[in-house]
């Protein structure tokens, strides 16, 4: 991780008012979410997919079946069954 001086991109006020709090520490600023990233429209998709494997699951499908329809493994499919049922 690279770290760049916050004068060189902060206002001075703004790095006032940061070393009333944290004085000369190194600070870490989290990226603000971006709600249509790909990553969170990805994660969706895949929040779907699994709780679909589920409810087909408990309706009676059997995993090597699921595997086979999904492209997954019969690992994957029970990794993901303990998942959901862990919540």
């Amino acid at each position: 991780m690279s770290y760049i001086n916050a004068k060189s991109v902060l206002p001075k006020e703004m790095i006032e008012k940061i070393q009333k709090y944290v004085n000369g520490v190194n600070l870490y600023i989290p990226k603000v979410p971006e709600a249509n990233s790909i990553c969170s429209s990805y994660k969706l998709e895949l929040c779907k997919r699994n709780q679909e494997i589920y409810e087909l699951f408990l309706q009676g499908e059997k995993v090597s079946k699921l595997a086979a329809k999904y492209y997954l493994s019969d690992k994957s499919i029970y990794r993901i069954l303990g998942e959901i049922k862990k919540q």
